[in-house]
């Protein structure tokens, strides 16, 4: 079975596209990267900073402490991104009226760029992302030497759908 992927990203889609990956951030706090090691062992990686451009289909995540992704993407640029809203609230609504009114998820298929030192404007987006919880401790042990990122240049897509569920129309938002 063939699985088919999107390469159609306007401008429209693009939104759609940011806005189901800020819910899942939202309601989970991270994203995963789906790699491959050279051996042919997948692996996912949970990331929490994952960041996409406003107008193009790019983004960027600090890599810090991810020690089996390194190695996978010197072997094999390519990785899979799951964004998945996990909301609760979102699925319980979705299920009380057995439809989803967005898409309740998308992977995003993308080419990994090398590490290279952050620009300042990332650092200030992940500043900002990380502010409501910068008084814990665990944010002070995890998130206080970020300084890596990757860059994401993404060339395909797939909604996370449950056909049953979606609405008749082509559009859900």
């Amino acid at each position: 079975m063939s699985i088919k992927m999107n390469k159609n990203m306007d401008a429209q889609t693009w939104g759609q596209i940011r806005q189901v990956v800020a819910q899942a951030q939202r309601a989970s706090m991270h994203c995963s990267i789906a790699s491959v090691s050279p051996e042919g062992i997948p692996n996912i990686t949970p990331i929490g900073t994952l960041f996409l451009n406003d107008s193009s289909p790019t983004g960027f995540f600090f890599d810090t402490y991810s020690a089996t992704l390194q190695p996978h993407l010197k072997h094999n640029a390519q990785a899979c991104i799951q964004a998945v809203n996990s909301s609760r609230g979102f699925w319980l609504k979705s299920m009380m009226s057995g439809q989803f009114r967005t898409y309740p998820g998308v992977r995003l298929y993308a080419k990994i760029g090398e590490l290279r030192p952050a620009t300042a404007d990332e650092m200030h987006q992940v500043r900002r992302r990380i502010a409501p919880l910068k008084w814990t401790r665990g944010s002070k042990l995890i998130w206080s030497d970020f300084t890596q990122v990757r860059e994401v240049h993404i060339h395909a897509f797939r909604w996370v759908e449950y056909p049953s569920m979606m609405p008749k129309t082509s559009s859900l938002f």
